[in-house]
């Protein structure tokens, strides 16, 4: 498990590209056969890419000091690639690309599958802290609630699919969704924001293979910017803006832990004020 340490705002503004993309960034998600996790002590979420030909269980160990995963955490997870299963203590529950499943504190057995190994699923998942258990459930992107925002004028016309939230599948403080941009809008998040009361993580794909995604970080005074490109992820401080543009329409998946799960509330950016 790749171990990744909080970062406080002041020392941000020296950090160079290479140092801002070794702390952020998270790259090579998913290779087939392998299962690869991040775990960040910002709020301590686990950010994480499953590509099982053969079957691949979620084991604990000393990153977690628990005996098994979900022992005092709670997971997220999303399919982004062909078909597949997960495994929940015993129950299988099938997934199609942009289907979710929700499992919760003090399940002792979780594995991933493919339906089709020698074209894998890609699952990407969240985990962070829990000290509630709630059941697992599955849920389709048709049954997400959802808001359609932005304009044309403005190359942001996208649509919000909240999946894990008060209003969903409940959770004790994983909040999860998908964001979809519509072809000729490219940016996200933009006017931006900050939340002081939680950090996030946000994962690109269906990005085309020749696109690039520049991803906005940093104090709204003092930005920097992340060359990204398809199915990479990258952790977002509490004190930091979250926006991109690319140079074609994409989708993200947006996990968040910290103080609360209210979805708005957010500290809004003027632009005058960005730098």
């Amino acid at each position: 498990m790749d171990i990744r340490y909080p970062a406080n705002p002041k020392d941000f503004e020296q950090y160079d590209t290479d140092r801002i993309r070794s702390e952020f960034l998270i790259q090579s998600l998913f290779t087939p056969g392998k299962m690869a996790l991040t775990y960040t002590h910002a709020d301590r979420m686990i950010v994480g890419g499953i590509c099982p030909q053969e079957p691949i269980q979620l084991e604990g160990g000393k990153e977690i000091g628990a005996s098994s995963f979900l022992e005092r955490r709670e997971l997220g997870v999303i399919n982004v690639g062909p078909q597949g299963r997960v495994r929940v203590d015993g129950e299988e529950y099938l997934l199609d690309k942009t289907e979710g499943l929700y499992v919760g504190k003090g399940v002792a057995d979780v594995s991933f599958s493919s339906t089709d190994p020698s074209n894998p699923a890609r699952f990407y998942v969240l985990s962070g802290p829990a000290h509630t258990q709630y059941p697992t459930q599955k849920t389709t992107q048709s049954e997400a609630v959802t808001a359609n925002l932005g304009t044309s004028n403005e190359a942001n016309v996208r649509t919000i699919y909240k999946y894990i939230h008060p209003g969903g599948i409940k959770s004790c403080q994983l909040v999860m969704g998908m964001t979809v941009l519509k072809p000729g809008s490219v940016w996200n998040s933009m006017p931006c924001h900050t939340h002081d009361r939680r950090m996030e993580a946000y994962f690109y794909f269906d990005l085309a293979p020749s696109a690039l995604l520049v991803h906005l970080m940093g104090q709204p005074d003092q930005t920097r910017h992340v060359i990204m490109r398809n199915e990479e992820a990258i952790i977002s401080p509490s004190w930091s803006i979250h926006s991109g543009s690319a140079t074609s329409n994409y989708s993200f998946i947006w996990g968040m832990l910290g103080e609360n799960q209210t979805f708005d509330d957010m500290d809004a950016v003027d632009l005058p004020q960005l730098k």
